[in-house]
């Protein structure tokens, strides 16, 4: 497994080793030991999710104030543009944001360390996006930051507007989130 950090040091893309031939391909989704001699991190994942969203659809940027999770995503159908936004007041790296193309082409996957808000945009027709996380899902402590804050300036590969949730709909401005 190969880590490659991004512009905020802590958000890692992982490549995984393939072995590939006609008849199709095998890779390790996830092996503890790997993961952590790739990035020297010894977490614990506690929550593995799984959703699917047609082209277009924008899920993000959230977060939890309590029970911060890091996520380790991947795509097994389809592609998405992933990002994390840092939000770690004190950070070096406080209000800026990583991206990378995640798909089942590329086999990528990407580490969201905790306390960073994470999102994503749907590329292909539909994308099978599953995560893993360090802690639980805490409905009460999520938060969401909007996805096109012109302090942060993500460069969103959008044509036109994205379909968001209600909720994302709703999501503030990082310099008036709740962090």
């Amino acid at each position: 497994m190969k880590a490659t950090p991004t512009r905020i040091p802590d958000v890692l893309v992982l490549e995984p080793r393939i072995f590939g031939d006609a008849r199709g391909f095998f890779l390790e989704s996830f092996n503890q030991t790997a993961f952590q001699a790739a990035t020297g991190l010894d977490v614990t994942f506690v929550q593995d999710n799984h959703s699917r969203s047609t082209r277009g659809v924008l899920r993000g940027l959230h977060y939890q104030l309590q029970q911060p999770q890091g996520k380790l995503v991947r795509v097994v159908r389809g592609s998405v543009f992933d990002v994390a936004v840092d939000i770690r007041r004190g950070s070096p790296t406080f209000g800026q944001w990583a991206g990378a193309e995640v798909s089942e082409d590329n086999h990528r996957q990407m580490w969201v360390p905790p306390g960073l808000a994470h999102g994503f945009l749907v590329l292909s027709e539909s994308a099978d996006f599953l995560y893993k996380t360090t802690d639980y899902y805490a409905p009460q402590h999520e938060r969401a930051i909007a996805w096109n804050d012109p302090d942060i300036g993500i460069e969103w590969p959008l044509d036109g507007l994205p379909l968001l949730s209600g909720k994302d709909q709703l999501a503030k401005p990082l310099r008036d989130a709740e962090l």
